[in-house]
């Protein structure tokens, strides 16, 4: 699996984690939290890319047979 997928799913899990502290009144989370969010936005863009290389990648070589 993509090291860009686990990124996502160990910021996803911090997110929750640090905005449940926020919730529950602890400010500094929601710092935290952002951090998260942003590590997921970046996580999520390149992943993006993989997927797009590796469609067209296929694209090109069925159409190269």
């Amino acid at each position: 699996m993509s090291t860009h997928v686990e990124s996502l799913k160990s910021a996803f899990e911090t997110f929750l984690e640090e905005n449940e502290k926020f919730e529950n009144g602890n400010g500094a989370a929601g710092t935290r939290a952002r951090k998260a969010l942003q590590e997921m936005t970046k996580a999520a863009k390149e992943r993006r890319k993989e997927i797009t290389d590796t469609k067209n990648a296929r694209k090109n070589a069925a159409v190269s047979q």
